[in-house]
């Protein structure tokens, strides 16, 4: 005997809907629902299609609310759709000025507080505890 052709209802679309909106990938939803994964392709083509769509929209709607409204998380809300969406990004310019030669060099030091005496005083100058950050050296 055959398998009975699959009949797609109401109920079973929203849930391909959803399920694509979620991510769920498209074997899964097919599990879900009982079918081949080609049979799913080829009764709920539409709903695995615009589901994602929906859903992105959704959330992008909700982010452009929270960017134009007021607080901490409207700025972050801006930050990430300037990032994402104007193409902005955050850059570190770094410049050498001067004629001492080139940096042939570049440490990365970290730097713990000054030692401290008892009473909360420097034991020492300061000076004399920070190591140069950028060194030059002569060829």
């Amino acid at each position: 005997m055959g398998r009975h052709a699959h009949s797609p209802e109401p109920a079973g679309r929203r849930q391909v809907e959803a399920m694509a909106a979620y991510g769920v990938p498209e074997a899964d939803i097919a599990r879900v629902l009982g079918v081949d994964p080609k049979t799913l392709r080829k009764h709920y083509r539409d709903e695995l299609d615009t589901g994602s769509i929906k859903a992105n929209s959704k959330i992008a709607e909700s982010l452009y609310k929270k960017a134009m409204g007021d607080g901490p998380q409207s700025v972050t809300a801006c930050i990430f759709w300037l990032k994402t969406r104007a193409h902005w990004k955050e850059t570190t310019v770094q410049e050498h000025i001067g004629d001492v030669g080139p940096i042939t060099r570049i440490q990365r030091i970290i730097i713990a507080p000054p030692p401290r005496g008892a009473d909360g005083q420097l034991l020492g100058p300061l000076e004399a505890k920070v190591p140069p950050l950028l060194e030059h050296v002569e060829s």
